[in-house]
């Protein structure tokens, strides 16, 4: 434990922060895998528009900083690949 009152601060925002980046980035996460099961079902409309959903959600994570923006660039690279791959069946 801290024995400076400011580090015990710190501890303490880091903790809040740490709570809240967990929410934010489980709601980023629930929306790419949305995305991965439509695509997986063949649901190629479906997943198009749950995409456009991903999207924000994951540009937001990047701005915040709670994921690299080659992470966030990568996913949806990955994700627009496998609706891509939908189309051409």
């Amino acid at each position: 434990m801290a024995n400076i009152k400011s580090a015990a601060k710190r501890a303490r925002q880091g903790e809040s922060r740490r709570i809240h980046n967990m929410g934010l980035r489980s709601r980023m996460r629930t929306a790419i895998k949305k995305v991965q099961k439509a695509a997986a079902a063949g649901d190629a409309e479906q997943a198009a528009s749950l995409y456009k959903e991903a999207v924000p959600e994951i540009d937001t994570m990047v701005n915040k900083g709670i994921i690299h923006r080659n992470k966030g660039a990568r996913t949806k690279s990955r994700l627009n690949k496998s609706i891509r791959s939908l189309g051409t069946d």
